[in-house]
């Protein structure tokens, strides 16, 4: 295993792989380097002397300036490094990127729906219009987990505190992630649960939903009915039924939507886990396959990168949009654009939110960004997708599932047990935590600086996706946990 990590030949920092002791000399490319105080694991010190006002660099790229003289051998972190970013910036278009090369087609069982779409899973969702039936869905999702069996893989209930007492966006979204959610093909059957005053009632979703399979959607109004609980368990035995008729078969993997996003992020998440899973976009983008990365704020400082891999200059200015768009939100709520890393983070290694941001997009691979999506949009063209939401895990990751996500990579440095509407995949930066929390991790990219390259890791990465996608339940799945969150903008009436 390597004791240090030296990312960019123009970096004026190394980070730690392992804790480093007060008195350790390192050698770094040829230079022997004594290091002058104790070094957590993941986190950076200085390869040469930096002084006050300098920038700070890693990854090729400006990460903060010093806040004061930094000699060499110091630890390099919040007390001594600050953020180099301002508000809303222009941008100019520099293309800089090609796409990736097709390679060798590969597939996986999944379930062809009657409209074409591709679900990696038969699940029977219920899914309640306001908070009000929140009580009731999950009253049926107990009630009927009998009816799981077969090719019917799970019933599952999606509570969520709104459809209701909201005003102008935040109303809109709501209604756009219900149809979306009604919509998703992982669901062979879905039972719409309604209360019935409502401002998001079932006659006002009808407009977003559009077509759909009356076999395969049924709507329910509880005021309308004398027994809701007998009336919903009649409807879910016909979904039951329905979704039982459907078996896997085999698909291309240019079929799949892969989202990508990563919390609890620490020093190793930009080195190991993040690479990995870039590099795994940019294999299944060579198959004409879909990935889709979001969280804007945290692309916040590496946002140039992703801009300068836009393919047209039509994209370029959806991505310029999404960026300040975003920093216009924070500001119109009086907050600071960059209140960012989370203490977790910090604590785990990263000093700024472009030590962070750096690190984030490494996510996103080498691909050219063929798709800039807004919040609640389905993906619409094959390649690498933006998506516009928030950094908020739960929100984040129920956005990429609704914008048409089967499944979501999620990269952590410090654990975490969340799911979200589809099976969400936790991807370790290093192996002391894939051991430690073995119950909620499904791979381990810690390895990269272990035994495994990149490459090696990217491969398997993309056969265990396949085994996902083919049947293959993930930890969150087999613990029962199914999260999602709407993203909440404004003002509660």
């Amino acid at each position: 295993m390597q004791d240090i990590v030296k990312i960019n030949r123009n970096d004026n920092v190394a980070v730690a792989l392992r804790p480093v002791s007060m008195g350790e000399t390192i050698c770094v490319e040829g230079t022997d380097v004594a290091v002058t105080e104790d070094i957590p694991q993941g986190h950076k010190f200085a390869l040469r002397d930096i002084r006050s006002g300098e920038e700070v660099v890693k990854y090729g790229f400006r990460i903060g300036y010093a806040k004061e003289d930094i000699k060499a051998g110091s630890w390099v972190h919040v007390h001594n490094v600050k953020t180099a970013l301002g508000d809303v910036l222009t941008y100019d278009y520099i293309p800089d990127g090609r796409d990736v090369e097709p390679t060798d087609h590969v597939f996986f069982d999944g379930y062809r729906r009657a409209d074409g779409k591709v679900g990696i899973r038969n699940e029977i969702w219920i899914i309640p219009t306001v908070g009000c039936v929140n009580s009731i869905a999950k009253a049926l999702e107990a009630q009927a987990g009998k009816l799981a069996g077969g090719t019917v893989e799970d019933v599952i209930a999606f509570p969520h505190p709104y459809g209701c007492s909201q005003m102008g966006d935040d109303q809109e979204n709501t209604r756009k992630v219900l149809a979306d959610m009604i919509h998703h093909p992982n669901a062979g059957g879905v039972l719409v649960l309604g209360l019935g005053c409502e401002n998001s009632n079932i006659p006002v979703l009808m407009d977003y939903i559009g077509e759909y399979d009356k076999d395969r959607v049924k709507f329910l109004q509880c005021q309308d009915v004398e027994d809701e609980m007998e009336t919903a368990m009649g409807m879910l035995e016909e979904l039951a039924a329905y979704a039982g008729a459907f078996s896997r078969e085999k698909i291309d993997a240019s079929e799949l939507v892969i989202g990508m996003k990563c919390g609890g992020s620490d020093g190793l998440s930009g080195i190991t886990a993040n690479p990995v899973v870039g590099a795994f976009s940019d294999l299944l983008v060579s198959k004409g396959g879909t990935t889709i990365l979001t969280e804007v704020p945290e692309m916040f400082g590496a946002e140039t990168i992703l801009m300068n891999r836009c393919a047209t200059p039509e994209l370029f200015g959806k991505t310029v949009d999404l960026i300040n768009g975003f920093k216009n939100y924070f500001t119109s709520h009086n907050q600071t654009i960059y209140e960012n890393p989370s203490p977790g983070n910090k604590k785990g290694g990263i000093s700024t939110l472009e030590d962070k941001s750096l690190g984030c997009t490494q996510k996103s691979g080498s691909a050219l960004v063929r798709g800039v999506l807004e919040y609640g949009e389905p993906v619409k063209v094959k390649g690498l997708n933006l998506l516009s939401a928030p950094g908020n895990d739960l929100v984040a990751s129920t956005a990429l599932a609704v914008s048409g996500a089967h499944m979501v990579l999620f990269t952590t440095g410090r654990g975490t047990p969340f799911a979200s509407p589809v099976p969400t995949v936790k991807i370790s930066s290093n192996s002391k935590l894939a051991g430690h929390k073995d119950n909620w991790i499904d791979f381990n990219a810690g390895r990269m600086v272990e035994d495994m390259t990149k490459e090696e890791l990217a491969q398997e990465l993309l056969d265990y996706v396949l085994a996902v996608a083919s049947g293959k339940k993930v930890k969150s799945e087999e613990a029962g946990f199914h999260d999602m969150a709407i993203f909440k903008q404004g003002v509660t009436l």
